[in-house]
């Protein structure tokens, strides 16, 4: 930018001369006198005429100034270039515009003498120039030799023939010579990246010549005839100088023996003094959680002793309490895919890790916290595709079966320290087709087994044991959607496929189970039947994400969906008991393992909601965001068995673990003189009562 001021005043009046020639007379316009003949033109006076539309103006404003400044801008470039946005996905406006005008452009022949083609035309130059001189040579000499010979001194003796050129010969011999200039030999133009034409001499070190002298080792003839016997002989002489050598060390003395003893201790001790970590891995275990008991202390204590006394002044409503907060570098920008409870230790959880999102698939995780080491996990496992789903063995709490993204089992032993699973499927081996969407241990076989199930999206519910050291499979269901078969031309009958998504297990019918689908449906299924379904539940509008039947009530199950809404039902009757609309997509539900009425559910707007069919039927007595940020979405929660806590899991890879105030889990009052009934009667009971209330509405109705 540049700028530049230039005053320019007011316009002064315009001033016309009018000029008389000589031998003329005529009279001025504002004096009225006459201008004689011969004076001279230059001196006669000048009169000024004024347009009628002149301005008239004071001195003052004549002499005013103006200032023009002068940019670098273009005044025709254009201010609302609006371009897309790609990284925002939004229409934007371009703050900055070229501001160059090009006048006048021209291209450019010239070309640089380093350049290959300034070399080749400098050498051709020099070959022209070369040739012309040559002929210049050629030419002078050829007229020195005209000159010099005579055509007298051209007479020879008799019987003797002369031959005498042609003039017209030499003139052609000449011109083609011009013609064809000679072509100079091309000069090699050394390579200074040839080294083979280099040469150099170094010096070759002197041979030396090393000689011993020894005298020759003895030498013995041996020769020896050998039979079975002699073979025979030999190995029992051996057999009996073992027996001796072991009757010798039972006869030793007894302090023999304790230094024996101190040699094999001071052998272990300068093993211990290696730097082997492994050693010392379970005592730095045990500082490490010291130190983290230290760092966490009022959570420790909030956890164990804090009682939220505000829930004395509330309305039936309760809180949640924030305590650890579970995360992972390894683990960042994966999804919290699974979470399950060790039914051993109650302080130990496993988290799958994984995504949600088909076009952003990477790796998965397995990782196992205990809440007394908050910062860093109990256990590490890797793999090639995200883990959509997890179970930890009643019986075995150190197997983990997990299900990929990828259609493949796996099961992880925890008491092996490899990162590699113990038992992996294969496509030989029957791999579901589609992500698998949740996995469940089942009670041994009959030839004692272990074994699990898996449903995926690609209809498959698979049962797997565990045989030896591979996978077995069988098929025990294929979901198919009713009255969508269509008949093909020769003859065949197509069955379109459902894509079960969650599934779960009676408590107590063994063979009872449901599965939810992406077509909001609910199948009741058993084990038996393979090629139908006991009963269907026309449950929600979009996929089921969860199925979970009550823990005390074996009637009761719940289900919820990407609809908004949770529905309890009753698997006797088609239609639900209760629904709840909770204004965003439920990513889990879970059933309170200290009440047949409390459950929770968790949304993708980052909030969690318990409710308590006991205290209030129709809303939530606890409504509460538990993220740090409005966009994590809340993936899955899961009640601890013993403890008033739940974890959540959220979209960014953290895990949340929140207390329970005393509203959210209340139990009955003790009155005086009476005992409190508890226990799996009482809480059958109470959800049977408010069951019949909603059975009797709708008989009425």
């Amino acid at each position: 930018m540049f700028s530049a001021s230039s005053k320019t005043p007011h316009k002064q009046p315009r001033k016309q001369s009018i000029s008389i020639g000589r031998g003329t007379r005529k009279k001025d316009e504002d004096s009225g006198t006459e201008v004689g003949e011969g004076t001279d033109e230059w001196a006669q006076s000048k009169a000024t005429v004024r347009p009628p539309d002149q301005l008239e103006l004071t001195d003052a404003e004549l002499k005013e100034e103006f200032t023009r400044i002068l940019t670098a801008n273009n005044p025709h470039a254009p201010q609302n270039i609006v371009r897309y946005n790609f990284k925002e996905g939004t229409y934007k406006l371009i703050g900055f515009v070229n501001q160059l005008a090009v006048h006048y452009t021209q291209v450019g022949n010239l070309i640089p003498k380093d350049s290959d083609e300034g070399r080749r035309q400098h050498y051709r130059d020099e070959l022209v120039a070369d040739s012309q001189e040559s002929a210049k040579v050629v030419i002078s000499e050829t007229e020195n030799l005209e000159e010099d010979e005579d055509p007298k001194e051209l007479e020879t003796e008799p019987g003797s023939q002369t031959v005498v050129p042609a003039a017209g010969a030499a003139e052609k011999v000449t011109e083609e010579e011009l013609m064809t200039p000679k072509q100079p030999k091309e000069r090699k133009l050394t390579n200074q990246f040839n080294f083979s034409e280099r040469a150099s001499q170094t010096f070759n070190n002197p041979l030396r010549d090393r000689e011993c002298q020894m005298e020759p080792p003895p030498r013995t003839n041996f020769s020896a005839t050998a039979n079975q016997w002699e073979i025979y002989d030999a190995y029992v002489e051996e057999l009996e100088k073992q027996e001796k050598t072991k009757e010798k060390e039972k006869a030793k003395t007894p302090v023999a023996k304790k230094t024996g003893k101190m040699a094999m201790r001071k052998l272990t001790s300068l093993e211990s003094q290696t730097d082997d970590i492994t050693k010392v891995s379970q005592a730095a275990k045990i500082v490490e959680r010291m130190v983290n008991q230290n760092t966490y202390d009022d959570v420790a204590q909030d956890f164990k002793y804090y009682e939220d006394a505000a829930d004395e002044y509330r309305d039936q409503e309760g809180t949640l309490l924030p305590l650890w907060k579970f995360q992972n570098d390894k683990a960042k920008r994966l999804s919290v895919t699974a979470l399950c409870w060790n039914p051993k230790y109650r302080d130990l959880f496993a988290v799958g890790y994984g995504s949600y999102d088909f076009m952003k698939q990477s790796r998965g995780m397995l990782l196992l916290y205990s809440m007394k080491n908050p910062s860093f996990p109990e256990y590490m496992f890797s793999s090639n595709s995200g883990i959509m789903c997890l179970d930890i063995h009643v019986d075995h709490p150190y197997l983990v079966a997990v299900g990929h993204y990828d259609g493949n089992v796996a099961i992880y032993n925890l008491k092996k320290p490899h990162s590699q699973p113990s038992f992996l499927s294969s496509a030989k081996s029957g791999k579901h087709t589609d992500p698998v969407w949740q996995v469940k241990w089942q009670k041994d076989d009959m030839d004692q087994n272990l074994n699990f199930f898996s449903v995926s999206s690609d209809g498959r519910i698979v049962s797997w044991t565990l045989v030896k050291s591979e996978l077995v499979h069988i098929d025990v269901i294929k979901l198919k959607v009713e009255g969508s078969t269509t008949e093909v031309p020769e003859g065949l009958q197509l069955h379109t496929v459902g894509c079960g998504t969650a599934f779960d297990f009676h408590k107590e019918i063994d063979y009872l189970f449901l599965v939810g689908t992406e077509e909001g449906k609910i199948y009741k299924c058993s084990k038996s039947y393979s090629s139908q379904f006991l009963d269907t539940y026309d449950a929600h509008n979009m996929a089921v994400d969860a199925v979970s039947w009550n823990p005390y009530h074996t009637k009761v199950f719940m289900s919820c969906s990407s609809d908004w809404t949770v529905k309890i039902w009753d698997h006797t009757i088609k239609t639900p008991m209760f629904i709840y609309d909770l204004n965003s997509a439920v990513g889990d539900v879970a059933w309170a393992p200290y009440s047949s009425t409390v459950f929770t559910a968790v949304t993708t707007d980052g909030k969690a909601h318990v409710f308590d069919l006991a205290i209030n039927k129709y809303e939530a007595i606890c409504n509460q965001p538990v993220v740090a940020k409005k966009k994590n979405k809340i993936t899955h929660v899961q009640f601890n068995p013993i403890h008033p806590i739940i974890i959540v899991g959220d979209d960014r890879g953290h895990i949340i673990c929140l207390k329970l105030s005393p509203n959210l889990r209340k139990m009955p009052k003790e009155k005086k003189g009476q005992e409190v009934q508890k226990g799996p009667a009482v809480e059958i009971a109470k959800l049977d009562k408010l069951l019949n209330l909603v059975r009797e509405v709708k008989t009425k109705t």
